[in-house]
């Protein structure tokens, strides 16, 4: 009864990633493979595709642009890491919190920002211009970074300096000060202590943080193709021009490739995870403290402002180049955004394209929170009936330690490649859904559900038993029991992942730009529209609805975390 139970729990997840990521991954490596023509280059063999110069060239730019955007990300990261993790100062809470901006933002939202930044009448420019360097903006001469490897970098660190903050200043904020501190009495000096002491310790927590950030460079799409040019293309930027150009067997072929090397940049991720020692660890934030010198003042607020600076900057570019068209303060951008201008590209008024974001993001979210939370029951063996749990529910079986792990599949293939999947596979009966309202709605639940499933399965592992048990003891039928203790536990887990599922949807953009359709796009495509037509109304138009995009995306966030704190307080 108790394996019946589980089997129920975890058909519908299996269903659903057997249908929307299994058939088309088998789809595209038949595709790869196989010997259907399709396209110009269709009779290319893959040894043909995949030594080609120019695919070559892609793949070695997605590599390395990977590796240095990690270590430029963790140079920078450490120190905002130490800051956060051993030092106290007013409005830590607010800044530690406004960390999540850059991590939540979409992409098209962060690229915008960067266009504007580093163009030639750009505060970098100025900035350049006033020391020597690429002449005066004033001039439209100014030193001009869009669409080069720098603008790629600088938004790839934007993007993830969070991740690394939050996972080894998380870390770094239990570990005993005490071992350093004792380091120090014996004559080591801060760098010394650091390297033999601590930096041992957070190996692993680096090591993690280090595999995270290289596996979203060398997958990253949205952000190298609006700032990076042509000349300066990923592997995913590569898939999406082919199909483009209508050779969907070459993207195929570099989209198994792709899968191939992040699955195997995974595993040495995982390996490398494993190989982790017992930490000496003690409450967080118990080993932080005010800085007491003045060269640790001076090095908290550098490192503080130099932040606020990096991350503020852009977003604040952004906001105020809405309001201005042509070099005058004016609205104009912001009227336009309830018409669809003649002569532009744009088929339904911008703000239509709002409207329908924000409908497939909530059925994407109803889709991946129904999905996630039948897949977490089932993955921590925890019937909806308590009177049939046990002790069992610790062990994980088979199947669904499989399903835990098959779940996570869709995050490692990329955005792009659900999208090229979608488009090659349910593309004929009984799956055609090519005219489907859903098929939008589908995709982005099938890249969220890893999100739902990562939030609810600890939660729901962490629940005593016994709790429940005590409950059923007097005399409470099981399905009170179950409202009253699991009900408002799993809530708040809910709340979160579904308001993670909403933004992740929000703010998609490799799979939709293969996906949407010319007379129902999504505020992502259309901000895409706007940055590739010339023009300084559609310049700001992509701005204005930018900045749209973050405060729906940042309205959301935050709005699931208070409601989280509202169900804590109830409970």
């Amino acid at each position: 009864m108790r394996l019946r139970s589980r089997l129920a729990l975890a058909a519908l997840p299996a269903a659903f990633l057997g249908v929307l990521f299994l058939h088309p991954l088998v789809t595209l490596v038949r595709t790869a493979f196989g010997a259907a023509r399709l396209g110009p280059d269709a009779g290319r063999s893959v040894p043909d595709v995949l030594g080609d110069p120019a695919v070559r060239e892609v793949m070695w730019f997605t590599t390395w642009q990977a590796a240095v955007s990690t270590i430029v990300t963790l140079a920078l990261g450490l120190p905002l890491a130490w800051v956060f993790a051993r030092r106290t100062f007013p409005g830590k809470s607010v800044a530690w919190a406004a960390l999540l901006v850059p991590f939540v933002a979409p992409t098209v939202v962060v690229g915008a920002a960067f266009l504007q930044l580093l163009g030639p009448d750009g505060p970098v420019a100025a900035a350049a211009g006033w020391v020597g360097i690429g002449g005066s903006s004033r001039t439209g001469s100014g030193l001009d970074l869009r669409f080069t490897v720098v603008a790629v970098l600088a938004a790839h660190v934007f993007f993830n300096v969070a991740v690394v903050v939050r996972t080894v200043g998380g870390v770094w904020s239990q570990l005993d000060p005490s071992l350093e501190a004792s380091a120090r009495v014996l004559g080591a000096g801060p760098v010394r202590a650091f390297r033999e002491v601590t930096a041992p310790l957070l190996a692993p927590s680096l090591a993690g943080a280090a595999a995270i950030v290289f596996l979203f460079c060398f997958t990253s799409f949205g952000v190298v193709l609006l700032v990076g040019g042509p000349a300066n293309r990923t592997i995913e930027v590569e898939i999406y021009q082919r199909v483009q150009n209508l050779d969907v067997r070459s993207a195929a072929v570099l989209a198994v490739a792709q899968l191939v090397a992040v699955s195997a940049a995974v595993l040495v991720a995982a390996r490398l995870g494993r190989r982790s020692t017992a930490l000496p660890l003690v409450p967080a934030g118990a080993g932080a403290r005010p800085a007491r010198t003045g060269g640790e003042r001076l090095a908290v607020r550098a490192v503080l402002g130099s932040a606020a600076v990096f991350f503020g900057l852009p977003l604040v570019l952004l906001a105020t180049r809405s309001a201005s068209v042509g070099g005058r303060w004016t609205l104009d951008a912001w009227r336009g955004l309830d018409e669809a201008r003649r002569g532009g590209t744009q088929f339904v008024p911008p703000l239509e394209a709002v409207a329908h974001s924000l409908r497939v993001a909530l059925a994407a979210t109803l889709v991946a929170v129904v999905v996630g939370v039948s897949a977490s029951l089932a993955i921590a063996g925890r019937p909806l009936d308590p009177s049939r749990r046990g002790a069992h529910r610790r062990r994980s079986s088979p199947l669904t330690a499989w399903l835990d792990v098959a779940l996570m599949l869709p995050l490692g293939a990329s955005a792009v490649t659900v999208g090229l999947g979608f488009l090659v596979a349910l593309d004929e009966p009984p799956l055609d859904l090519r005219r489907s309202w859903w098929l939008l709605p589908l995709a982005h639940a099938l890249v969220a559900v890893p999100f739902v499933v990562r939030v609810l399965v600890p939660v729901l592992r962490a629940v005593d038993d016994r709790l429940v048990e005590a409950a059923l003891v007097l005399g409470a039928s099981p399905w009170r029991a179950w409202r009253e203790v699991d009900l408002p536990l799993l809530g708040r887990a809910v709340v979160v992942a579904a308001g993670f599922a909403f933004a992740v949807s929000l703010g998609e953009f490799g799979a939709t730009l293969f996906l949407a359709r010319a007379d129902a796009p999504t505020v992502t495509v259309a901000i895409d529209r706007f940055l590739s037509q010339p023009g300084a109304l559609n310049r700001a138009q992509a701005t204005a609805l930018a900045v749209v995009l973050l405060a729906c995306t940042l309205v959301v966030v935050l709005t699931a975390e208070r409601l989280r704190d509202r169900l804590e307080l109830r409970s």
